[in-house]
């Protein structure tokens, strides 16, 4: 899927129609001190056993893509709910 670099769409912030530029979010390292990630230390230390089944079925064939869209007025960002695609690729469009 190709979309382009820079798009009109409206902004929360401003409350009107603006030229919002678009980025491809990235995952970002998972914070070791964040709640889910600490019970999850618990239960796997020592000898319980790891606390989920091993995942037996198929990877998806798509993955679900993260966009952020920033305002060129206020400079805000904010996101969408995301869908899926195979490819995704960002081009400039004059």
């Amino acid at each position: 899927m190709k979309m382009p670099t820079k798009v009109k769409r409206y902004c929360p912030y401003c409350k009107r129609h603006t030229v919002h530029e678009i980025e491809r979010v990235k995952k970002r390292k998972a914070s070791e001190l964040r709640w889910g990630q600490r019970r999850f230390r618990r239960v796997t230390s020592g000898y319980g056993g790891f606390p989920r089944p091993k995942f037996e079925g198929r990877e998806k064939p798509t993955k679900r893509i993260n966009i952020r869209y920033r305002c060129t007025v206020c400079h805000r960002a904010h996101t969408v709910p995301m869908w899926r695609a195979k490819k995704f690729e960002l081009v400039e469009v004059d």
